[in-house]
């Protein structure tokens, strides 16, 4: 394991079908209820432009798609203004009837609090959970990740 690289990890089981997770992971209509939708084309080594509805004021970050294998596994470089590059991983297995997401961030050490980031990526996920299902997704305000919880 690299010593300048910060790894968070997180898994998450669904009920759904591995096919509808890859395609709420991947098609822009379906990103945009829980994550916000993207704009490009889709493919190994195309940069797309996503832009994240949550992130009030935020403009479209830029990710480069590293690995595309539907629909198990896609790796993809964010790039933020004035940030360092961060590689996302998400791999999916069956399981039964369902599938286990298997998330991975990984970014470069810095000083920063990475429980506010781990905390983010609670909050996409549990609202890519509410999307699955047709629920409404959490808001920001008063969001505590069930891990967090006192």
């Amino acid at each position: 394991m690299d010593n300048d690289v910060t790894r968070l990890e997180l898994r998450r089981e669904y009920p759904d079908p591995i096919e509808d997770v890859w395609s709420a992971l991947t098609e822009s209509e379906r990103t945009a209820r829980w994550i916000g939708p993207w704009t490009g084309e889709a493919g190994v080594g195309n940069t797309i432009a996503l832009s994240m509805t949550a992130e009030e004021g935020s403009e479209p970050s830029h990710a480069v798609i590293r690995e595309c294998d539907p629909p198990k596994r896609l790796v993809m470089d964010l790039q933020n203004k004035e940030e360092p590059t961060w590689r996302v991983e998400l791999t999916l297995t069956p399981r039964g009837d369902g599938t286990v997401l298997d998330f991975v961030h990984l970014m470069p050490k810095t000083d920063w609090d990475t429980s506010d980031i781990l905390k983010g990526w609670h909050f996409y996920l549990d609202r890519l959970s509410a999307s699955l299902v047709g629920e409404p997704v959490p808001e920001w305000d008063g969001y505590t990740p069930p891990t967090l919880e006192a």
